[in-house]
């Protein structure tokens, strides 16, 4: 297997274990969300991506003193964007629904975090033939990702006929703000190639450096996110489920997601940075893909589907296959670019 290939497969695994991270807050019965995403947070955003840095990279915070502080405060305006983009996710999905929401967001998100890494690193590729390629297959991904999403408004219009949407266009706003600032995480990686070089310089294995971004990001992740999670408990009253119980279960289904997604972007981190030098870019937009048709695939395995009409599976599955498509022409642009 060629180098090109197994860091197209690292991130095709990254976007596994990111599409498939939300499944274990089902299995966390007796808990608010808000108790699920305080532990997940923690875990995800704090302990995990620490502990994956100082137990890999003695000299990280020697790294960090070496960087200029305008590197390190840039990469950091880019988390708190990144971690206003993942709470305002909850808030744009709570308004229109999974479905919808989740389309719109990561939609939005990847022509984002794919067309703006793209235009500042190879301005004049747009126009070579792994540009076209790149720019079909972003149009066929964000087709797939559409019909995928029409397919399951139908089928949750469907099994509740008399629904309706509340403040749905506020909703809709919402969620293209999120998936905008959501970007910011791939942003941050971009922007903090000077920080991973220069960890490299320090003795850092390539495959390893990117750590020290994702673990600058990540903290301000947590900061959103946990500080929301904890205005929820008190704001709900729902900081006592942490005592009923079923509690030590539910911790270990809240890790299990923080476990599933920090695996998620150290696998991007990695092979995005062997992708070369459009690696953000086309790794970003495979990242996507994968995690939409990842989530669709489980939530079929899980029921999510059951009752709904057999009209809707068939657009389901055409949406699934254009996301399939759109992975495979994305790895030959960027074969076709080297």
């Amino acid at each position: 297997m060629s180098e090109e290939s197994a860091a197209l497969l690292t991130v095709v695994g990254a976007g596994l274990a990111q599409g498939s991270f939300m499944l274990p807050m089902k299995w966390a019965r007796q808990w608010q969300w808000e108790n699920t995403w305080l532990v997940f947070a923690c875990t995800a955003y704090l302990i995990c991506p620490w502990l994956l840095v100082l137990s890999t990279i003695p000299n990280a915070f020697a790294i960090y003193r070496s960087i200029e502080p305008a590197l390190l405060l840039r990469v950091g305006l880019f988390g708190v964007g990144w971690g206003i983009g993942a709470v305002t996710f909850g808030l744009g999905v709570a308004e229109v629904g999974l479905a919808v929401g989740f389309a719109v967001i990561l939609g939005v998100a990847t022509c984002a975090g794919t067309l703006i890494p793209l235009v500042l690193s190879s301005p004049g590729s747009a126009w070579s033939v792994s540009g076209a390629i790149t720019g079909l297959s972003l149009t066929v991904m964000l087709a797939g990702v559409t019909v995928c999403s029409l397919a399951g408004r139908w089928k949750e219009q469907s099994l509740a006929p008399g629904a309706k949407t509340s403040s749905y266009w506020r909703g809709i706003v919402v969620c293209v703000i999120s998936g905008l600032l959501s970007a910011c995480g791939n942003l941050g990686f971009f922007y903090g190639s000077g920080i991973i070089d220069q960890a490299q310089k320090m003795g850092v294995p390539a495959y390893l450096a990117s750590n020290v971004v994702w673990a600058l990001l990540t903290a301000f992740l947590f900061i959103c996110n946990a500080g929301y999670a904890l205005l929820l408990l008190r704001r709900n009253r729902t900081g006592g489920n942490f005592r009923r119980k079923g509690t030590g279960r539910n911790f270990v289904y809240g890790m299990l997601m923080g476990v599933l997604w920090m695996v998620g972007f150290a696998l991007y981190g990695s092979g995005a940075r062997a992708l070369g030098p459009l690696g953000p870019s086309l790794g970003w937009a495979i990242l996507m893909s994968t995690i939409v048709l990842t989530a669709n695939l489980l939530g079929i395995a899980s029921g999510e589907w059951r009752g709904a009409p057999a009209s809707s599976r068939p657009r389901l599955v055409s949406g699934l296959v254009l996301l399939t498509a759109a992975i495979a022409g994305l790895g030959y642009a960027n074969r076709a670019g080297h």
